[in-house]
């Protein structure tokens, strides 16, 4: 049967974290990209936490979760939220499922807390230094004052996740403001922007270099027609590569935002995967 979803706030270091959670068990974190939030997992929350704990955190900088201006959205600080997020909620070890800026985020946190980790699920995410013209671009353009008020503004959100289905249908006015509302201010657009450049390529090479110690199940979901991750095939390629215990399926006519491209799909594919 279905799990209720909850609606949570814990505080770690003086942020507060708002996240979903549904069902018990086993815990599996989930984590969203940019420029979502928890919400994104609305559809599968329910069948996962159908035998699993599943938590979808709002990252800081996201969702209902603190905003800070004076941070640095660096690989080191979403270490010590994740882990200390982990630590208050007393979960030791956790199934990982990332999207998106929510894959690197795991990902580094991941090959430095191998002893944590049960599962790992990737779905259209980036997890290697090499990067695609798409990915540099879309960084360029959070650097130039006049386009990084325009991609984090009200019409550059929902255009955003338009442009990541393949289904315009999906991106209606309902589920657009899911992803504007947190914006509404001038503050939460700019936590916002620091979000799209603190990742240093350091971390991404940490992540290289300790990716093919991950000896936990592996999976990967990943919509075909990606034109935000243009790269998405070789990506999870390159991971089954690294990893071989990867079992990998690629969704046809299916876009970024695989979630709420194919939500009944992609919830059934992980609550499968993440089944004891």
């Amino acid at each position: 049967m279905p799990a209720v979803v909850h609606s949570r706030i814990v505080e770690v270091d003086g942020l507060n974290l708002h996240y979903l959670e549904a069902g018990s068990g086993a815990p599996v974190l989930l984590l969203h990209g940019w420029p979502t939030n928890a919400q994104l997992w609305r559809h599968a929350l329910p069948q996962v936490g159908a035998t699993r704990r599943a938590i979808a955190l709002d990252l800081p900088g996201f969702g209902a979760s603190s905003k800070p201006l004076d941070v640095s959205y660096s690989f080191r600080f979403f270490d010590r939220v994740l882990t200390g997020f982990l630590d208050a909620l007393e979960l030791e070890r956790v199934g990982l499922v990332v999207h998106d800026l929510g894959g690197p985020i795991g990902l580094h946190w991941a090959v430095s807390n191998r002893s944590r980790l049960t599962e790992l699920v990737l779905l259209n995410t980036l997890a290697f230094p090499e990067m695609s013209w798409a990915v540099k671009v879309f960084v360029a353009c959070s650097l130039v004052p006049g386009l990084r008020s325009l991609i984090s503004s009200q019409r550059g959100i929902a255009g955003a996740m338009r442009f990541g289905v393949q289904d315009k249908s999906r991106i209606n006015a309902e589920v657009a403001e899911i992803y504007q509302a947190p914006f509404r201010t001038r503050e939460a657009r700019r936590a916002l922007i620091k979000t799209a450049h603190g990742l240093h390529p350091g971390g991404f090479r940490t992540i290289a270099e300790g990716l093919g110690a991950i000896d936990v199940p592996v999976r990967v979901i990943y919509g075909e027609r990606d034109r935000i991750l243009p790269d998405v095939a070789t990506t999870m390629a390159r991971v089954a590569e690294v990893l071989p215990q990867t079992r990998v399926t690629g969704i046809p006519d299916c876009g970024h935002f695989l979630q709420e491209d194919r939500p009944e799909e992609v919830a059934a594919l992980l609550a499968e995967f993440l089944s004891p």
